[in-house]
């Protein structure tokens, strides 16, 4: 029998004031690596409120520097994203990151709303109305290089957009919007969000 690789608080907490009112807050333990992770619930679905960090074949820190891995989280290749969440989590579809988009205002609007207070460049920072605190964790190219920390945050998604691409979410310090991302370039690497099953 396979055992579960992580383990939730017992207890979440409803927190009831401020920007957090319709937010449940709690935690995770990944039992592959002990790391924990904050959680939220938004509307009807559970979030990782952090970009994931488990250390997987495919993913790398950003400049390949272990601070970066705690500030943003790793980035992924869009293979290994498909298979590094915990058990009973998984990278989100095309239709669960509109889901979440839609909830927070619509594309216009939803980066400002997801976004961190703090972490973002040029003022770009957000309100981060939902607890779910994007940050900006840059770009790994297929290439070796990286580009973008603090000014742009892309995530993966299961969803292919066509034989050639997978899609993806990307929001900049620029900008209150949530675009979407299109990559021919599966071994680009990206932060990863991961939702409860």
């Amino acid at each position: 029998m396979m055992k579960r690789i992580f383990a939730a608080t017992a207890v979440a907490v409803l927190i009831v004031f401020g920007a957090y009112a319709q937010s449940v807050v709690s935690t995770f333990k990944d039992r592959r690596d002990g790391k924990t992770y904050r959680t939220v619930k938004i509307d009807k679905m559970v979030w990782m409120a952090e970009n994931l960090n488990y250390d997987a074949k495919g993913s790398k820190c950003y400049d390949n520097k272990a601070e970066n891995c705690d500030k943003y989280g790793r980035l992924y290749d869009w293979e290994t994203a498909n298979k590094a969440c915990p058990a009973g989590f998984h990278l989100p579809s095309n239709d669960e990151w509109t889901a979440l988009v839609d909830y927070a205002g619509g594309w216009e609007n939803a980066g400002k709303k997801l976004k961190s207070k703090a972490g973002w460049n040029n003022n770009g920072n957000g309100t981060d109305d939902y607890g779910w605190s994007a940050l900006p964790g840059g770009i790994g190219n297929s290439d070796g290089g990286f580009y973008d920390a603090g000014y742009y945050g892309l995530w993966w998604s299961a969803t292919v957009y066509d034989a050639f691409e997978a899609r993806g979410r990307g929001m900049n310090c620029d900008g209150g919007d949530v675009d979407w991302y299109d990559d021919d370039e599966e071994a680009n690497l990206f932060s990863v969000r991961c939702v409860k099953d």
